[in-house]
């Protein structure tokens, strides 16, 4: 019984984690919904540049049960530059946790709060974080022949007009950085017109799931038909939201960062590869390590028509491929587990996150102490789902 209780109570180590996500989430509304009130008369970087310092904090705080409660260690492999870049993020796709992954780079460049997700259009449902990512600036698309170019282009050109990107700023040059730095009240103007954005697509379209050979296997005979290489750890990629994405862009990006995660503990005792950590079993500590290898590409190495663009996603797909085969099944056990080249064990200090979670659970606390702040609470959760759903059925 002692045993089982013991069990029981490991389990339950999600339970914490999850009720302060969730249990903030219409805290974090009310805040977003005032400012977007108040903002309203204002041109759309100012309301986007505190929408983006709001999300810095909520994800700020998501981090800090996913990285400095868990534990985790999470091991860079390759280029993640420093300073913050205009980039699209392309990974490979395996669970949901694949999500926290682009977060975690991201708050090391300090550009969290400019990550944008291109999303599977279901996910628009989801109560009040589907209709904000939405707002957020994510794109939601539909798969296949339902895939809608012009909607998804139509909302990165207006995500790109209100971000005002550096390379917008262009015509300032010299003169204008000058100017800003003699008169200092413009300095604030010019950091508006640095936001950055941060675009997460995954390219496989689905999660790579050893537990549903089938979608493996189409995959693999798709692949085969269309005279593309057959991967082994990785889905075959679909070309369609990531040249759209390119397309659009690319006068705004910097790079493209390709990723590849791997995540440790993932193999049986067999070899054989094991389904990803679900975010549950991830903050349930079951997961030790985390491994990222990052690429950075220059727009200039990659082609712009789609037909050419299909076959160097497949091939960068290819690399992630050869990386996981050397991570999962490399015949050397001292190659195993690790991606090839250096790495940096990057610890997320807890100055970057504490201060989020401190700040919105005692919001959340404060409002929940008083008669009144528990209706608002309960409001927000019922009406803000029913105005959100609404909201994402009638505009894209």
């Amino acid at each position: 019984m002692l045993l089982s209780l013991v069990l029981h109570t490991y389990s339950m180590r999600y339970v914490l984690p999850a009720a302060v996500m969730m249990g903030t989430a219409p805290t974090y509304m009310l805040a977003w919904g005032a400012w977007r009130l108040l903002s309203a008369v204002l041109p759309a970087r100012f309301y986007r540049e505190v929408d983006d310092r709001l999300y810095t904090i909520y994800q700020s705080m998501v981090l800090f049960f996913f990285e400095n409660y868990t534990g985790v260690q999470v091991i860079i492999y390759g280029d993640l530059p420093k300073n913050k870049e205009n980039v699209i993020y392309l990974s490979n796709h395996q669970c949901t946790v694949d999500w926290i992954i682009a977060d975690m780079l991201a708050i090391r460049q300090n550009a969290l709060g400019h990550v944008r997700y291109v999303l599977k259009d279901g996910l628009k449902w989801l109560p009040l974080y589907g209709w904000y990512f939405s707002q957020h600036g994510g794109v939601y698309v539909k798969r296949s022949a339902n895939f809608n170019e012009k909607e998804m282009r139509a909302k990165l050109r207006a995500q790109m007009k209100a971000e005002t990107p550096m390379k917008c700023i262009g015509d300032w040059g010299k003169c204008g950085l000058q100017l800003a730095l003699r008169i200092p009240v413009l300095v604030p103007v010019l950091m508006l017109l640095l936001q950055k954005m941060y675009l997460v697509i995954f390219p496989e379209g689905t999660r790579y799931n050893p537990e549903i050979p089938k979608v493996i296997a189409d995959s693999q005979s798709f692949a085969e038909k269309e005279g593309l290489a057959i991967l082994k750890h990785v889905l075959t990629p679909r070309v369609k939201a990531t040249h759209v994405a390119i397309d659009t862009m690319k006068d705004y990006l910097d790079a493209v960062y390709d990723v590849t995660v791997a995540y440790e503990g993932t193999v049986d005792h067999k070899g054989q590869r094991k389904l990803a950590p679900s975010m549950t079993e991830f903050l349930c500590k079951e997961c030790p390590r985390v491994h990222i290898f990052i690429d950075r590409i220059e727009l200039k190495d990659i082609p712009e028509e789609q037909m050419y663009m299909r076959r160097w996603l497949h091939e960068r797909f290819e690399i992630k491929d050869k990386l996981l085969i050397e991570f999962y099944d490399a015949k050397d056990s001292k190659r195993r587990n690790k991606f090839p080249g250096k790495s940096v064990h990057s610890k997320l200090s807890l100055k970057k996150t504490l201060p989020s979670l401190l700040f919105l659970g005692g919001l959340t606390a404060s409002m929940l102490l008083t008669e009144s702040g528990r209706k608002l609470y309960v409001k927000t959760w019922i009406y803000g789902t029913l105005i959100g759903c609404l909201w994402v059925s009638i505009k894209p």
